[in-house]
């Protein structure tokens, strides 16, 4: 511990005197300056640069899809660009160029960093590369990265019967991370790619992009485990392990996934469905590996775990045929004519625009109730997605107009009362 107390003040002192020799003189402050007035010519080009770029290649489609990237870049670039001509030009003059060479890679870093955290959706993660790299790039101008990388290596500790170090840890869970989002950015391009094949079904796009990904992200964790020194027969007796657990406590989990996966090769549903399970009706929005994402008509998304719909009843308006018939029940008075109130059930149909011709609207007499002849109209639709309940109210508000137009009465609750005996009205008849 002493050594390495002693070393790191050295690595100090040896800074300092770098610092005191190299910034604080006349030269070195021509370079800061040359870099500054750099810097403020690079944002007036990258300002003017920005506009005219995008008049010129605003109807590309690739400019289109990688404009946030060259709008991010066009300051950093530019600026790189001067300083790295600044440097070859005061270089070729024998003039000092320290400061020049570092602010070439600083800004060099720079623009690697603004390309890659673009490319990242997660802002911890971007921040955790800008952190990481800018204290490499630090350790590397001021000569502590190539000690600080021998410190890591000759720090050992044993894992497993394995003398893993310090820096192989570091370096496998680096290349983990590196991997599995390398692993699901291509996934990401495949589904992409698979959502543009014609003759690809939505099942097989969703369960090729699955496959796909599960494949990436396991080379890309057997990659990095490898990488940290560690033997993969190791992982025998872990893999077992895991297989016992599964097999118990996720029982749930594992049931799911199955039940995706099942979901997706037998092609019962599929994405832009329309179901109804467990009084939950809306429109397939996502099949995922543990849930299937169903979104109703009032906006509200319904995660259905995939073992409810293996197991349960499902009823799926557009299987084999988007074509779907609704009963609408009427009831209409005794005293109504029974033919004109069916005529104008017929022209209330008709009328209505998301009812279809063929086939065509039926009115059948159902019964005759206690208040009044029951009829049911027979309608068909082919866009149960946009709804089922709509549809039956624009019929319903249609008859409701025709029926009061056409003299046609609903018919209200009546009841016969017949009074056998009653000791009041006796009394009466007695006295009459």
């Amino acid at each position: 511990m002493d050594e390495i107390i002693a070393q790191a003040n050295a690595y100090y002192i040896s800074t300092i005197n770098w610092l005191e020799a190299t910034l604080f003189s006349y030269e070195s402050l021509t370079q800061l300056v040359i870099v500054f007035l750099l810097l403020v010519l690079s944002s007036g080009i990258a300002y003017w640069l920005g506009p005219f770029i995008d008049r010129l290649l605003k109807d590309r489609k690739l400019y289109q899809k990688t404009e946030k990237f060259w709008k991010a870049l066009y300051l950093p670039l530019t600026w790189w660009l001067m300083v790295l001509g600044a440097w070859q030009i005061a270089d070729g003059q024998n003039s000092p160029v320290i400061l020049l060479r570092m602010a070439t890679s600083f800004i060099s870093v720079w623009v690697v960093l603004r390309l890659v955290t673009l490319m990242i959706e997660s802002e911890g993660f971007s921040t955790l590369i800008r952190i990481t790299t800018w204290s490499l790039a630090i350790l590397n101008v001021f000569g502590w990265l190539g000690p600080f990388i021998t410190f890591l290596d000759v720090t050992t500790f044993s894992l497993g019967g394995n003398v893993v170090s310090l820096l192989g840890v570091i370096t496998g869970i680096t290349s983990m991370v590196v991997l599995i989002w390398s692993g699901l950015f291509i996934s990401a391009l495949i589904e992409n790619k698979l959502k543009l094949a014609p003759n690809v079904t939505p099942s097989a796009q969703v369960l090729l992009s699955k496959l796909s990904r599960i494949v990436l992200v396991v080379l890309a964790f057997l990659v990095a485990i490898s990488s940290m020194g560690i033997d993969l027969t190791a992982l025998a007796v872990f893999g077992g392990a895991i297989g016992v657990g599964l097999g118990f406590g996720l029982q749930k989990v594992v049931s799911n996934f199955i039940s995706g996966v099942i979901l997706l090769l037998d092609k019962s549903i599929k994405p832009g469905d329309v179901i109804e399970i467990s009084n939950t009706y809306g429109r397939i929005n996502k099949l995922a590996a543990r849930y299937t994402s169903v979104i109703s008509r009032d906006g509200r998304e319904h995660l259905v775990p995939n073992e409810d719909i293996v197991t349960q009843t499902v009823i799926n308006w557009t299987f084999s045929n988007k074509q779907v018939r609704r009963h609408l029940p009427i009831n209409i008075s005794y005293n109504s004519d029974i033919d004109k109130a069916m005529e104008l059930m017929m022209a209330a149909a008709d009328e209505t625009a998301r009812v279809i011709k063929n086939p065509e609207p039926r009115v059948l007499i159902k019964g005759f109730g206690d208040n009044g002849i029951d009829l049911e109209l027979r309608v068909w639709i082919r866009d149960s997605e946009n709804g089922v309940s709509n549809i039956a109210s624009d019929v319903y508000l249609a008859i409701w107009h025709k029926f009061n137009e056409g003299g046609i009465e609903f018919p209200y609750p009546q009841r016969d009362i017949h009074i056998v005996s009653a000791k009041g009205l006796e009394d009466k008849k007695e006295i009459l």
